[in-house]
């Protein structure tokens, strides 16, 4: 990526109309924004750009809560043997988890940019286990999702999703049967969900602030972890849901 040219984030500010989408806070104008930028071929430029919080951030900060995740595999009577990450990105998680959880035989990664699952296909061609998808998550989860698996979002996935379509994405989740499901998403770091319980706008793109905890209980799950972290230098929040059907 030229360094000298617009950053991606700064394509996607400019393609999003930021400043025009904040003061109107027309949020299915933002939702069909990002959505554009995710499936353009720009996304592959900003998850090259950012490929090292994988080491930097996902390693140090996040993978406690997979921990957490194995302590509640062993009180499950069922046998969980497909993953399923909404928003997989470049991959680096979804091939992370197949390592940490070698009695799951199918990790599935379903993401929006056709030409990253292209790219994530030939990266991992050797891991027999990865399966990558293009596709919406929430086309794709009605049509194969199944029960006894493990659903995951990692940092940034669930926020560029509209409250009440996010909503309807987690009860459908849910009515599959036997989930658990591990979400890392943002918050913005004044949203109080004691005070403003409803999702409001965040960030530069900008994106939403969901109050997970709620849109989980709302969907019939049950939550066996919830923390959040600074995320950003403190600028924002980074939120853990462990969540089970």
């Amino acid at each position: 990526m030229n360094k000298d040219n617009l950053t991606v984030i700064e394509r996607l500010m400019r393609y999003a109309l930021v400043k025009k989408l904040d003061k109107i806070k027309d949020h299915d104008a933002i939702a069909e924004s990002n959505r554009k930028f995710w499936e353009d071929n720009s996304a592959v430029g900003l998850f090259t750009e950012t490929e090292d919080t994988f080491e930097t951030d996902f390693l140090p900060n996040c993978t406690f809560i997979f921990d957490q995740l194995k302590k509640e595999l062993i009180n499950q009577s069922e046998q969980y043997t497909t993953i399923v990450e909404i928003g997989t990105g470049n991959g680096d998680v979804l091939n992370y988890l197949s390592d940490e959880f070698p009695q799951v035989n199918r990790l599935i990664g379903i993401d929006l940019s056709q030409h990253q699952i292209d790219l994530n296909n030939k990266r991992f061609i050797d891991n027999k286990k990865l399966e990558f998808v293009a596709a919406d998550a929430y086309d794709w989860i009605i049509e194969h999702g199944q029960s006894n698996a493990i659903y995951v979002s990692s940092r940034g996935v669930l926020e560029y999703f509209l409250e009440e379509r996010l909503q309807d994405l987690l009860t459908k989740i849910h009515q599959l049967s036997n989930i658990l499901f591990v979400a890392i998403e943002p918050n913005g770091a004044d949203h109080n969900f004691d005070t403003h319980p409803t999702t409001q706008l965040y960030g530069d793109e900008p994106s939403f602030s969901h109050n997970y905890p709620q849109l989980f209980k709302n969907s019939g799950f049950t939550l066996w972890h919830f923390s959040q972290k600074p995320w950003q230098n403190g600028g924002n929040l980074q939120t853990f849901i462990g969540a089970k059907s």
